[in-house]
């Protein structure tokens, strides 16, 4: 990068770069270009954004099949205890003819 005397913009040391102003004004582009050349930082934000929801559809999607399934095994485990109940509450009254015969 050569300066001459009629540019507006000069280092520090009236109209040169100095090195540590050379290095530091070459790394911050550098860096910007070799980090994301094409994006924009909207770009780069909406991308994130997107991925971020995208992953909360997935999470609320699995959510959603779990508790579906947490229902059904409680359905299935009231069937099976009102069966339960069913069948212990014939018994009473099966042991309590049997007691009342008996007096």
């Amino acid at each position: 990068m050569a300066v001459t005397g009629d540019e507006s913009e000069t280092g520090s040391s009236g109209g040169e770069l100095l090195g540590s102003d050379l290095h530091t004004s070459s790394s911050a582009t550098l860096g910007l270009t070799l980090a994301h050349p094409a994006r924009t930082p909207t770009e780069d934000a909406s991308q994130k954004r997107e991925h971020r929801l995208m992953k909360n559809r997935e999470a609320a999607r699995e959510c959603r099949r779990k508790k579906k399934e947490y229902v059904k095994c409680l359905e299935n485990r009231v069937a099976v205890l009102e069966s339960q109940n069913q069948t212990l509450m014939e018994e009473l009254k099966g042991l309590k003819d049997i007691y009342q015969q008996k007096l």
